[in-house]
């Protein structure tokens, strides 16, 4: 091996300098060594730091060993921390660059969990309806998110799960949550509950087609159609179940919808949005806050407690959601997601078009350009939940009271010119 890379070598370093040489060299027959020893590294971490707590969590050594068997780190799954390295943080601008919220709604990708949603409604009434009925989730929630997370159960779940797991809790940012997805893992398969062959996942380690980490599996996961054991793999009854249970175990509120698409006039400021700042409906009526199209609300929502949501302030949509909305967000911690997922729920259910609200031209920001502008708006004393990139509900009114504060138009989200001012 090192003769031919010797080869390779020499052929495309003719002509460069021998410092530039030797440092490329170097490099080229570092980098098998530095796997290696990641591998060896990993080896121990398993043996010395991983197997006692996986011992006291119930887990046989026939297990574990079975589990890792020809297990190697995949060094090629993101959010990495290599020995040796510092964590990425959002200060480069390599970091991803930051765009429209409406490019999550692509009609493409919505329009496919619509389409799929609403024939597979008809294929499997009868089950969803008694899903309803057991966890008051209605079908269409479910099938949203049964489309949004596998494709229907279509999607390929290529990894090793203890792969992924095991290297993410071993080498991730966030290790301590990996290492507690890991160890449930391994309880899975301890308990009879799933085979090592069926451990196949995402990048991120998440199962089956609801899409669970295994601890949301040992949680939430039902058996719907009597065979005797939760399969999330290939039951679409244990499926459709298991996502329900998850969304009423997390508080779904019987009866409720999640959210409807509204105007709000300029005379109600867009820093109001955030699940701390509800009222009832009706009192959002009283400022001037309606539904699209001028439909009243329904008689039991105006009495309830709603929230003001607007994911791209003034530039885009604008909602008033239900805690349900933040029921969803509770599988994805997403603004974005809960939407997609509440939207195309009332499309397969009929009740919907598209959004009527358009996305402004809004974007163009890399994540390290907003965490700045974060860190700025942290100084100067705002809540803006994380200086992690990602323009949240803290991050948009702590904008947008700025703002005011400063005789600026409200708008709530960030654009260059906030960049610029704060620095």
């Amino acid at each position: 091996m090192r003769v031919k890379l010797l080869a390779v070598v020499r052929l495309f370093t003719r002509r460069m300098a021998l410092p530039a040489v030797a440092i490329l060299l170097s490099s080229l027959l570092a980098a098998p060594a530095s796997a290696a020893k990641i591998d060896e590294q990993f080896r121990a971490w398993l043996e010395s730091d991983l197997w006692p707590d996986a011992k006291a969590a119930g887990v046989s050594k026939a297990t574990f060993d079975a589990a890792f068997k020809s297990v190697t780190p995949n060094l090629k799954l993101p959010d990495l921390v290599l020995p040796g390295q510092k964590p990425q943080t959002p200060k480069k601008q390599h970091q991803a660059e930051f765009g429209s919220p409406g490019a999550y709604f692509a009609e493409k990708t919505i329009g496919a969990v619509v389409d799929g949603g609403r024939s597979r409604a008809k294929q499997h009434a009868r089950t969803l309806a008694a899903v309803e009925r057991r966890f008051g989730v209605p079908a269409e929630i479910v099938l949203a998110i049964w489309g949004r997370e596998s494709g229907f159960g279509a999607a390929k779940m290529p990894y090793n799960a203890f792969e992924v797991l095991g290297t993410k809790a071993f080498l991730a940012t966030r290790k301590d949550m990996f290492r507690t997805e890991l160890l449930a893992a391994l309880q899975m398969v301890e308990k009879g509950l799933a085979t090592p062959q069926q451990m196949k996942s995402s990048w991120a380690g998440a199962l089956g087609q609801p899409q669970f980490l295994p601890t949301s599996f040992l949680k939430h996961a039902v058996d719907f159609d009597g065979d005797g054991r939760a399969d999330i793999w290939t039951s679409v009854p244990d499926t459709l179940a298991s996502i329900a249970n998850y969304l009423a175990d997390y508080g779904w509120v019987k009866g409720r919808d999640w959210g409807f698409e509204v105007t709000v006039p300029q005379s109600v400021s867009c820093a109001l949005e955030g699940p701390d700042q509800g009222k009832r409906i009706s009192a959002w009526t009283k400022l001037g806050i309606g539904r699209i199209g001028g439909k009243a609300f329904p008689a039991n929502e105006a009495k309830a407690e709603g929230f003001l949501l607007m994911p791209a302030g003034r530039s885009g949509p604008a909602f008033i959601v239900t805690p349900n909305f933040y029921v969803l967000k509770e599988y994805n911690e997403s603004d974005l997601y809960a939407l997609f997922i509440g939207h195309a729920a009332d499309r397969i259910a009929g009740g919907a078009n598209s959004f009527s609200g358009r996305w402004g031209k809004v974007g163009g920001l890399y994540r390290s350009d907003i965490a700045r502008m974060q860190r700025g708006l942290e100084k100067l004393g705002y809540d803006v939940g994380s200086a992690d990139g990602l323009p949240g509900f803290r991050t948009r009114r702590a904008i947008g009271d700025w703002q005011a504060k400063n005789g600026l138009v409200a708008t709530c989200f960030p654009d260059q010119g906030l960049v610029e001012a704060l620095k």
